[in-house]
């Protein structure tokens, strides 16, 4: 006997890049270039507060919103190295910044409002958007340079607006914002009666100057929900830490959602966030430096393979280069590329049909790996598009 799920469970599907690690399986030599996870150790400071919070057996619940330690650090992170202050009392520490945004939409969205995001997009977010009702509306930006416009905005914004949903540096293209390419989004958006969502997972791995957060412009507060996070700036994957900073009077209600969703966030890692917002302040510094070494070698390398780059990554670990010389099926080049040489990419079309045509390479990889898969491509070029 099968029982039946909800109607909206219709949407949660296994993404592409499911299907290419299903696929990748039986290529025992494969070069995977797919996957979004820092290649560097958590630092000793972090792993070490850990393991000292379980061995004290600092494993029981915390406050629903988190230590108070762990969320004034928080605080203190926010108001030293971006000049913005919330108070302990309006940060949420989640489990991981999946669960932040979770909690954040399963929060906002009613059956039957629109979601404007920017495109190419990272998948994850639309199913959780389709699951709850929501209606996702797709801004193009391939033809400003992978970044959001004002008068883009202003062309798609509708009575039927609930939020807007934004990040930047982003997954999949590497593009972020500027300050004042960020003030002239706030400034489109201050008036308007919509939720800003800004997944800034990503901000400590910005190579050109600093991260310019939404939470440095106060006339946007009061619509602003800021989401964040220790996995890719101190590669901690793993131990699933965020946060979810944003005015008291949202808070205090996101709280009850993330409280009935997991009570807390886990405990032990808490701890470690403290130690990684006090002590670990330098480990995105020495990574920023080799994903910088990485990113050059790969936009020489392409860009004198044929490949298009439409906008120079400043920031993620991800480039995002068109195909089109070659094909506009780039899931089909990208299993090809698969089976015979034994390069895994992601299909641009895995981040919405607005990345047709583009593939992702995440450089979150030894350099040794990426030289070795781009000599392969090289190869199958030269084999299947007659490359000279």
């Amino acid at each position: 006997m099968k029982l039946s799920l909800n109607n909206n469970s219709k949407f949660l599907k296994a993404p592409s890049i499911r299907q290419f690690s299903n696929r990748m399986k039986d290529i025992k030599d494969c070069i995977n270039l797919t996957i979004g996870q820092p290649d560097f150790p958590m630092p000793d400071v972090v792993k070490e507060a850990y393991i000292n919070a379980i061995k004290e057996n600092k494993t029981t619940y915390s406050h629903n919103k988190g230590l108070l330690e762990t969320r004034t650090s928080v605080s203190n992170y926010f108001k030293h190295k971006y000049s913005f202050s919330y108070d302990p009392e309006e940060i949420i520490i989640t489990n991981g910044a999946s669960e932040a945004l979770d909690t954040a939409l399963r929060s906002i969205i009613n059956p039957g409002d629109e979601i404007i995001i920017p495109g190419p997009v990272y998948a994850g977010y639309i199913p959780l958007i389709q699951t709850l009702g929501g209606i996702p509306i797709f801004i193009d930006t391939t033809e400003t340079d992978f970044k959001l416009t004002p008068a883009a905005i202003e062309s798609h914004i509708n009575s039927k607006t609930k939020a807007i949903l934004l990040n930047y540096p982003t997954n999949p293209t590497g593009v972020t914002l500027n300050y004042n390419e960020v003030k002239a989004l706030s400034n489109a958006l201050k008036d308007k009666e919509i939720f800003i969502i800004s997944d800034e997972i990503y901000a400590e791995n910005t190579f050109s100057g600093q991260h310019t957060s939404f939470g440095q412009f106060d006339e946007l507060r009061d619509q602003l929900l800021i989401i964040g996070g220790l996995s890719k700036s101190h590669s901690a994957t793993g131990i699933r830490i965020g946060f979810l900073i944003g005015p008291e009077y949202l808070i205090e209600k996101l709280t009850f959602m993330h409280a009935y969703n997991c009570i807390c966030a886990n405990v032990p890692a808490q701890i470690a966030c403290i130690a990684a917002l006090n002590e670990g302040l330098e480990a995105p510094q020495y990574m920023n430096e080799a994903y910088i070494e990485r990113r050059d070698f790969l936009i020489d390398k392409l860009e004198s393979l044929g490949f298009e780059l439409e906008a120079k990554p400043e920031g993620a670990f991800y480039i995002f280069p068109s195909i089109k010389r070659f094909t506009d099926d780039d899931f089909a080049f990208c299993v090809d590329v698969l089976e015979k040489a034994h390069v895994a990419m992601v299909p641009g079309s895995s981040f919405t049909d607005i990345g047709k045509g583009y593939v992702r390479i995440s450089y979150a990889y030894e350099l040794d790996a990426l030289k070795e898969g781009m000599r392969r491509l090289e190869l199958y070029l030269s084999e299947n598009y007659k490359l000279k």
